[in-house]
């Protein structure tokens, strides 16, 4: 039996989905594939209002790709990488991989980083690039990136600013004209409800400035050649052209329901699961900084996590324990791509089933 997958991502793909991928395969240097994708980077741009300085791209990759694209082409010297949460944590270890100094803005799991934080840190004058974690998955937890964006613009004019929204984007608001940042991308199997695969990124004319600054920028994580190649509406390398038709039908879907209904679904379906853990167990993340794609819910009642999961998954239905340390005091529901506010009914009504609430 298929288990409907409510965990941080992968997310639940729909047949129609799928079906896109059994397109014959076409050549990647072909105009027919320039046809393709570009209509792709098209529909990303109207999808999420770029002005024209801010372009998209899409890498055949997971979004980690993008920890190291920020390293090779985008750090100069030194960057402040802000820490919440494990996700956070793989950035900071990443740029540190590149070989750049980096320093962390470490804040304890659960707890969101806020301005003020980052401007203390910023003030010191020797960081040009700040990284933030938009949504934690491992913690449940939505780092204000329009806020700190706003501080860094004013105040810090030089620094580029570079989001991971990996389980964010298509779900919650990541206008990059709205957040102020330099560089915001996603992986597509979370809310653009993808198979694993692709990653989408929004990247400004700043940004690939700065990396024509940085030396060995890489092969596969040169900037500058990622948006030369963007020039023809083509990869530098060779794409997963099957997940390039499939994102190209997820675009019209996503443009069709429209981005405010899009985030007002998924906030819907976010306060529902919240509400209803507030009356059963207590959230992870502290107050007013929940997400609203994954759920981080503390198991104050001390219940078997995998017994629950293993009788949801009975009845066709997978969510996921809690993240690395906080495996089995907290669990997390993933409320993320296609699913609805009755399907969220449904699972949680089925929790409180198997454990009696």
């Amino acid at each position: 039996m298929h288990k409907k997958l409510l965990i941080p991502g992968p997310t639940e793909v729909s047949q129609e989905i799928l079906n896109e991928q059994a397109h014959l395969l076409i050549g990647h240097r072909s105009a027919e594939f320039a046809l393709l994708y570009g209509g792709i980077t098209s529909k990303l741009a109207e999808y999420f209002k770029l002005p024209a300085d801010v372009k998209p791209t899409v890498t055949t990759s997971s979004g980690t790709l993008w920890f190291d694209i920020v390293g090779r082409s985008l750090v100069k010297k030194k960057a402040l990488a802000c820490v919440n949460g494990a996700f956070a944590e793989r950035c900071a270890e990443t740029l540190r991989a590149c070989g750049k100094e980096t320093d962390v803005l470490s804040v304890e799991w659960g707890m969101a980083v806020k301005p003020e934080m980052v401007a203390e840190k910023l003030d010191s004058g020797e960081y040009d690039t700040l990284t933030v974690c938009h949504n934690e998955s491992s913690t449940g937890v939505r780092n204000p990136i329009a806020e700190i964006g706003s501080l860094v613009r004013k105040k810090y004019p030089d620094v580029i600013y570079a989001i991971d929204a990996v389980s964010s984007m298509a779900g919650d608001k990541t206008f990059p004209s709205e957040i102020g940042c330099d560089v915001i991308f996603a992986s597509t199997q979370k809310c653009f409800a993808l198979p694993p695969g692709l990653t989408v990124a929004l990247v400004n004319d700043r940004a690939v400035a700065r990396a024509k600054e940085v030396q060995n920028r890489g092969t596969y994580t040169d900037l500058v050649e990622i948006f030369e190649f963007e020039k023809k509406h083509q990869t530098p390398f060779t794409p997963c052209i099957p997940l390039i038709y499939a994102l190209d039908k997820r675009m019209d879907l996503l443009l069709e329901e429209t981005y405010d209904k899009v985030y007002l679904r998924h906030l819907e379906m976010a306060r529902y699961t919240q509400q209803w853990a507030k009356r059963h167990f207590e959230m992870f993340p502290e107050p007013g900084y929940e997400s609203i794609t994954v759920s981080c819910i503390k198991n104050t009642l001390a219940k078997n996590f995998k017994e629950l999961n293993q009788k949801l998954g009975e009845k066709g239905y997978v969510i996921s324990n809690g993240y690395g340390k906080l495996a089995d005091k907290t669990f997390r529901i993933g409320h993320m791509g296609e699913w609805n506010l009755q399907g969220i009914k449904e699972v949680t009504g089925l929790i409180d089933s198997i454990w009696g609430l």
